[in-house]
């Protein structure tokens, strides 16, 4: 199956309803599309447990992949990651997650 899109909300200076955050997928994970001004906010809704989160990189240094960042998010903790260089994690950033717990949702500054 295909990994799952995080939807993004364009934010202005007159303000933006929030759309509701995508579960995480721990099977398909999830794909964010990147132009450089994107930004990822992840919330654990988890009363006492920490989850991870893996975000992958396009680059390569002298032919080798780059490690992706595995990122902690403590229990009951919301967490913003980005801006996503499109040199360095590319057109679409892959999302992973290690529980449902962890919700994504993206912004955009226009």
């Amino acid at each position: 199956m295909a990994r799952v899109e995080i939807p993004i909300v364009a934010v202005t200076r007159d303000g933006t309803v929030m759309p509701n955050a995508v579960a995480g997928d721990t099977v398909n994970g999830h794909t964010l599309p990147n132009d450089g001004r994107v930004g990822l906010i992840v919330n654990n809704l988890s009363a006492d447990t920490a989850f991870n989160l893996t975000i992958s990189l396009t680059r390569t240094v002298d032919g080798q992949p780059v490690v992706p960042r595995v990122v902690a998010v403590p229990a009951n903790t919301s967490k913003a990651f980005g801006p996503f260089a499109p040199g360095d994690y590319g057109s679409a950033v892959s999302v992973d997650v290690d529980s449902a717990s962890l919700t994504l949702l993206a912004v955009r500054v226009v």
